[in-house]
């Protein structure tokens, strides 16, 4: 590879990890650092690790981190990152918004990896900023935060704001990190000691629509679930997905209970419930929105269906959740 230059003086970046952070998104920021540090023979970058009260933090796998800094120890850092992953909305605290906002005085570049970004833009650091979020979170972050022109691309730069979708966007954020600082040399020869083609861009869709042969259900059914999947708020009947399909409704009834051994009403259901729970678990929505949002008559139609599907009611789910 061409020789680095030696002018160019080593990047100090922080991590701030929140309770239940990925791992694994960590390990996709801090681990291409290492290896273009070691490819390139010396320091190109230097990273530590915060908290917001400078205890160890536990990871969404159970992974514990330290040592680790207090966040007001981070002034001297040239970027910032927010990693959160789940539970992110437990995390803010005012506290916490005071001092982000202290520091975005001092640190001149400030990001946020997978969910990371709705905590700078519960502190108002991404007002008037084009921002991505993890693409679960993307239509709760729009409508939540009305200043922030949100994308769903893999990643965006946007002046003194970077943002990630997850953890394999955060890989690819790095990489591009790496070739805007160092070249594309290197760039190419760390990704390729991850094994990994580097072939995504910023603007590429965190999650593109699947070739049919590719979807994690056999080929004659994908196109089915992927019907449903998209269409949880106004459920369509089996007949219109089977018209939609071109096949009769009996055939598509054999084909669920041949492959799935459900019938199409019951795994159409299964989808829904799956998505309220998430909902349940991961937003403050009222048990009556979520019902809504889901496809549901009432909050007590969902009630009853949730309970029997997972043996827990969705207000209990959230009141254990927090325990």
């Amino acid at each position: 590879m061409t020789p680095l230059s030696t002018k160019i003086p080593t990047e100090h970046l922080g991590f701030l990890l929140l309770p239940k952070f990925s791992s694994l998104c960590l390990a996709n920021a801090l681990e291409p650092l290492r290896a273009a540090n070691l490819i390139a023979g010396r320091p190109l970058y230097q990273w530590s690790l915060y908290s917001p009260d400078g205890k160890d933090v536990i990871s969404s796998s159970g992974i514990t981190t330290g040592p680790i800094k207090s966040l007001t120890e981070a002034r001297d850092v040239d970027a910032l990152f927010v990693v959160s992953s789940y539970d992110y909305r437990r995390q803010i605290s005012k506290t916490l918004r005071r001092d982000l906002v202290g520091l975005s005085r001092h640190v001149s570049i400030l990001g946020g990896l997978d969910t990371g970004s709705f905590i700078l833009a519960e502190a108002g650091l991404l007002d008037n900023y084009l921002a991505t979020i993890h693409w679960q979170e993307l239509e709760k972050f729009e409508e939540a935060f009305h200043d922030v022109a949100t994308l769903s691309d893999r990643f965006v730069i946007d002046r003194n704001r970077i943002t990630a979708g997850g953890a394999t966007t955060t890989l690819d954020l790095m990489l591009h990190l790496i070739r805007a600082s160092h070249g594309e040399a290197l760039r190419l020869e760390v990704a390729a000691l991850f094994i990994y083609d580097g072939t995504h861009v910023a603007e590429d869709p965190q999650r593109p629509p699947p070739p049919i042969d590719s979807l994690p259900f056999p080929a004659d059914i994908g196109p089915v679930i992927a019907l449903m999947e998209t269409n949880i708020e106004t459920p369509l009947k089996i007949g219109d997905i089977a018209r939609r399909l071109g096949i009769s409704q009996k055939k598509l009834e054999r084909r669920i209970r041949r492959i799935l051994n459900t019938t199409p009403v019951a795994y159409y259901q299964h989808i829904r419930l799956s998505a309220a729970r998430s909902m349940a678990l991961e937003t403050v929505m009222p048990i009556s929105e979520i019902a809504v949002r889901t496809g549901f008559s009432s909050a007590s139609a969902l009630t009853r269906a949730f309970a029997q599907h997972f043996s827990i009611t969705p207000s209990d789910l959230r009141r254990r959740a927090l325990l």
